[in-house]
C-alpha cells in the first residue's frame, strides 16, 4: 500500500510539473510561449502524459524508468554548474528526488493499488 501512495503522490506532483508547462496550470509565468517542440516542451509532454500513466499505474516499470532518465537528464543540463553535488545550491533538489523515486518505482512496480494488477495473467 505504501509504494502505491509513494507512486501516486509522485505522479500527481510530476504531473504538475507538465500541466504548468504545457497548458499554463498553474500558471508560471517563465513557460509563457513555451514551444511545444522545445526541450521544455517535450520535458512538459513527458511530465504530464507519463504523470497521468503513474498516476493511475498504467505501464508502470516502464514509465518510471523512462521519467527516472528524464529528470536525471534534467537535472544534468540544468542544475549542475557551478555545484553539481549539492542540489540544494543548485536548485535541483526535486530532479535528483524525483529521479531516485521513480528508478525505485521502476524497480519495485506500481504497489497494490496499480491499475497494472488488473492485466497480470493469473494461473
Amino acid at each position: 500500500m505504501l509504494l502505491s501512495i509513494l507512486r501516486i503522490a509522485a505522479a500527481y506532483m510530476f504531473m504538475l510539473h507538465g500541466s504548468a508547462k504545457l497548458f499554463a496550470l498553474p500558471h508560471i509565468e517563465m513557460f509563457d510561449g513555451l514551444q511545444i517542440f522545445s526541450l521544455y516542451g517535450i520535458a512538459g509532454i513527458l511530465e504530464f502524459f507519463g504523470g497521468i500513466l503513474l498516476l493511475l499505474g498504467l505501464f508502470t516499470r516502464p514509465v518510471a524508468f523512462v521519467l527516472s532518465g528524464q529528470t536525471a537528464v534534467a537535472y544534468f543540463i540544468t542544475h549542475t554548474e557551478p555545484n553539481a553535488l549539492l542540489p540544494l545550491l543548485n536548485g535541483g533538489e526535486a530532479a535528483a528526488l524525483f529521479s531516485f523515486i521513480f528508478i525505485y518505482i521502476a524497480a519495485a512496480g506500481g504497489g497494490a493499488l496499480a491499475l497494472d494488477n488488473q492485466f497480470k495473467k493469473t494461473h
